[in-house]
């Protein structure tokens, strides 16, 4: 398909196979639309980024969109009509074993393959795109003692969060006490600029990233295996330098476990891991002030890491769409799946996750799989999350959330076959499991529910040293230790939320971009984060979000 070609349309029909198009501005009934050559009477309106019928459909008639079935009639539907939940419904095709190898046709790469970012060399290989030092607990019970040293070092080493609200509120306080109730009606909020460096006291750190959480004991021993698997992938994340641990002593998650999930993955870990008991400590303030002495040290020695350069090879991105809408899959998606091809071309990582937002192209994924073992992992990982959620009175069918629907995405299978576009064309070159860590060059499959933090969080804990994450609604999602950076499907949002859009991929519904002039602008960008020239939106706003997976049904 010409993607530049199809955009220059007031409709796209996105595959040959297709039996609807997808709006691209708001269309009146009685209006003709022409699709393709061919010229269709719209027989309702339809809103931007909404599907029509491009034929007359029966009850169970199949619904085909990206080339994939996405959904039957339930009522019959004419053509030019409008696609909704009240005459439509999702269904998507089965799956079975490997039946054939895919052939890939790897994208040029002489434009990319002698180029570098500034990057952190850790000892063992890896790259950080950042430098943070990770302040975790191993259980809730620690969770006010986390609290106690984020204050402490945030405001003597200057990174506390930007209070800008704070300053608003004692301007409306001293107006009150002027006796000014009047022009408090009319007094309007002014952002001061964000920032969110460590301070000129440690130059080469980007912070201390404070995490708490609601787990490590209580729940199952998987549960705590689970959340050590978790944070180990925190502390061996290239953007780590080291990190500082309290445990209370009596948890499920214990810190032996801590430890054997770090020799997972790096048997030779050498990071400093500062672990602090409060059971062995007798009082609370001698465990806290020897961990912030520590810690401190800590930060001497990681201050003197430096940037240098490193290969795009080094890089592991996370491929991530939340608050999706109708042109998720037709623009930021797919141009993320453009850089995830580059990234697969230059040996660097990606991930693709969010299985229930990968219901109905399982098996395109499946026969892109290398091996067969790797198949078979996926599918089974696939079958056994369906089953959990069905088991609950759930399903995949139920993953659309109101948001979407009200901006086209009406089926769990429609919404799916956009989803997959984030994972380009590349073979996939390993499954993982939540919360396993990353080691294969290339696409690799990570298990996860499609909850954006929860999401992230795991692509974190996989590797991924910097996010992609696209978005038609908007989300201010980050994480506390990669860049996340948020793609805007439309121009529309990106100049209404500009405070949280990095980049937008709007350009290519009218027709200014094709997918791979946005990919690789895309790229160009990534690399300036990841060296550091450029903070993401969400880093600005530290907004530094974090939920672990507890392997319930999360869709």
């Amino acid at each position: 398909m010409s993607e530049l070609k199809q955009f220059e349309r007031q409709a796209l029909k996105i595959a040959a196979e297709d039996n609807v198009a997808v709006a691209l501005v708001n269309l009146k009934a009685g209006e003709p639309v022409v699709v393709e050559g061919e010229t269709r009477i719209l027989y309702t309106n339809v809103p931007v980024k909404h599907k029509f019928a491009l034929r007359d459909f029966n009850p169970e008639d199949p619904i085909l969109m990206y080339g994939v079935l996405v959904g039957v009639a339930t009522v019959p539907i004419r053509v030019g009509e409008i696609l909704t939940t009240g005459n439509t419904r999702h269904r998507a095709s089965g799956f079975h074993e490997k039946s054939k190898a895919e052939v890939w046709n790897a994208p040029d790469l002489s434009r990319w393959k002698d180029r570098m970012f500034q990057g952190y060399h850790r000892a063992d290989g890896q790259v950080g795109t950042r430098n943070y030092w990770l302040v975790i607990p191993l259980v809730f019970c620690e969770n006010r003692n986390i609290l106690a040293l984020r204050e402490a070092f945030q405001k003597e080493l200057g990174i506390s969060p930007p209070q800008p609200y704070r300053r608003y509120v004692a301007d409306l306080v001293q107006m009150y006490r002027r006796g000014e109730v009047e022009q408090i009606k009319n007094y309007g909020f002014s952002e001061l600029p964000q920032t969110s460096s460590a301070g000129s006291l440690f130059p080469n750190i980007d912070g201390v990233r404070f995490l708490t959480h609601d787990m490590g004991c209580g729940g199952t021993r998987a549960d705590a295996r689970t959340l050590c698997g978790l944070l180990a992938g925190y502390i061996h994340h290239p953007n780590v330098a080291g990190a500082t641990v309290l445990s209370l002593g009596c948890q499920n998650a214990e810190v032996s476990l801590l430890q054997e999930e770090l020799r997972k993955r790096d048997a030779g870990f050498s990071k400093p891991l500062l672990v602090f008991d409060q059971q062995q400590s007798n009082l609370e303030s001698t465990m806290l002030s020897e961990a912030i002495r520590q810690t401190f040290l800590g930060l001497i020695e990681a201050n003197k890491l430096e940037r240098t350069p490193a290969p795009l090879s080094a890089l592991t991105i996370g491929l991530k769409c939340g608050g999706s809408d109708g042109f998720s899959g037709i623009t930021a998606n797919p141009a993320i799946g453009r850089v995830s091809d580059l990234i697969a071309g230059l040996e660097g990582k990606s991930l693709l996750s969010e299985f229930p937002e990968l219901c109905g192209v399982e098996q395109s994924l499946v026969d892109r799989c290398t091996s067969q073992a790797s198949a078979e992992k996926f599918a089974g990982l696939m079958r056994t999350y369906a089953a959990r959620a069905e088991a609950v009175g759930s399903g995949f069918d139920m993953n659309p959330s109101p948001g979407n629907i009200k901006d086209g995405l009406i089926t769990d299978a429609m919404k799916s076959a956009g989803a997959a576009r984030k994972g380009g064309t590349s073979p996939v070159r390993d499954v993982l499991d939540y919360p396993e860590y990353v080691k294969t060059p290339g696409l690799s499959l990570l298990c996860t529910p499609g909850n954006d933090v929860e999401a992230v969080t795991a692509q974190v804990g996989a590797g991924a040293n910097i996010v992609l994450f696209t978005t038609g609604l908007g989300t201010p999602t980050g994480n506390p230790i990669a860049p996340v950076v948020k793609l805007s499907t439309n121009s529309e949002l990106a100049r209404r939320m500009h405070d949280i859009i990095d980049i937008d991929t709007g350009n290519i519904t009218v027709g200014e971009a094709s997918i791979e002039q946005t990919g690789d602008a895309i790229l160009e960008r990534v690399i300036q984060i990841a060296s550091g020239e450029m903070r993401t939106k969400a880093e600005q706003k530290m907004q530094e979000d974090f939920i672990p997976w507890k392997r319930d049904v999360s869709l």
